[in-house]
């Protein structure tokens, strides 16, 4: 499909067809990734991922845990 670039503001806008964006899963305010190949100008839908903090803790193990980071004394009120 052949479309144009139009003026936005400052910037350059591109208009993506419903069915596009439809098939490509967005929406307005989606975040996309713009890069330069070549050439080429290509837009990239970001797949946002939903984590649950279940998961994300099923992962911690004792080969991958941090060590606690010493930070000082106290500067203010903070209660340890």
């Amino acid at each position: 499909m052949v479309t144009r670039i139009m003026k936005w503001g400052n910037s350059l806008g591109l208009r993506i067809p419903k069915s596009f964006a439809e098939q490509a899963g967005v929406r307005e305010g989606s975040p996309v990734d713009i890069a330069l190949e070549g050439d080429h100008l290509v837009v990239r839908a970001v797949i946002s991922r939903e984590y649950r903090l279940s998961d994300l803790l099923s992962e911690v193990r004792e080969d991958n845990i941090h060590d606690e980071t010493d930070t000082g004394k106290a500067a203010g009120r903070e209660v340890w």
